[in-house]
């Protein structure tokens, strides 16, 4: 927590606001589907590019940012940090993306999911959260149809997927939080990887649209190895008439967050902060 404060400072963020910031674990009693004991993330040892990375995440939790009062705007949205589902980059793609939506009037909600390599539990985890949120929003003074969610690389994967497989129980309902709607109010792609695992590259399976997904922003580069994915979701968002905004910028690569030095690191939030006027109103 003492870390979390340093690094929300040094973002000039209001201590006041981390002084309401919290944690929420998802499962109270068993973790569905997880064999090994709840533990706290574990910080790996690589800490290069000033990006914190944890893994071992067996008790996932949420860690909330509310706005100020006097700037919230009623919405809030669930950040799915990214690390190929192997870590977590939470500061880069959790924290950092928390402080900015917070001044934009935005409740943040940062998603440590279930890593190593459990991707099934990830989505377990993502649809939780989405609950949780809903069934707590009047804490926050949130309101319940104004929550979505974001992720970026893997974070993105979880996301697309949370977004598409909403109505698919992965779980069994352990309390009233879980019979309330896991569909995101809109999502956000922020140079997402895996949604072209089909057949030559075409959407991955596992991402069935509908009329009924949510509105879509996507962003990511024509340099990034994981570019087609941003293309392919956008492409087949657009064959089922749900609403796409798709940025694709020349260079930019992946992983930079929304960190100064890189032009899609800086470009992509204002184009964000635009489409978010759209759809939450």
């Amino acid at each position: 927590m003492k870390q979390i404060v340093v690094l929300l400072m040094m973002l000039g963020v209001n201590t006041a606001i981390t002084a309401q910031q919290r944690k929420i674990h998802l499962w109270p009693a068993a973790v569905p589907g997880e064999t090994a004991a709840k533990q706290t993330a574990k910080v790996t040892a690589d800490g290069s590019n000033n990006v914190t990375r944890l893994t071992d995440v067996t008790d996932p939790i949420l860690e909330v940012f509310p706005a100020e009062a006097s700037n919230s705007n009623g919405a809030g949205i669930i950040i799915c940090p990214g690390g190929g589902y192997s870590i977590l980059a939470i500061n880069l793609e959790g924290y950092e993306i928390a402080a900015w939506l917070n001044k934009l009037g935005y409740t943040a909600f940062v998603l440590q999911y279930r890593v190593p390599k459990k991707e099934a539990g990830a989505l377990q985890d993502a649809q939780r959260a989405i609950r949780l949120v809903r069934s707590m929003a009047s804490e926050w003074k949130l309101e319940p149809g104004k929550i979505g969610m974001m992720g970026f690389s893997a974070g993105g994967s979880l996301t697309a997927r949370a977004s598409t497989q909403y109505n698919v129980h992965t779980y069994t309902p352990i309390d009233k939080a879980d019979s309330l709607s896991a569909r995101p109010a809109f999502s956000a792609l922020i140079y997402p990887a895996y949604l072209d695992k089909g057949e030559n590259r075409a959407l991955t399976p596992e991402l069935t649209l509908s009329s009924e997904t949510p509105s879509m922003f996507l962003f990511a580069t024509a340099d990034d190895f994981y570019g087609n994915s941003a293309l392919v979701m956008a492409g087949a968002l657009r064959a089922a008439k749900v609403p796409v905004e798709l940025h694709f910028y020349a260079k930019g690569g992946h992983g930079y967050g929304l960190r100064n030095g890189n032009p899609a690191g800086e470009a992509w939030p204002s184009l964000m902060e635009k489409w978010l006027k759209t759809v939450v109103k």
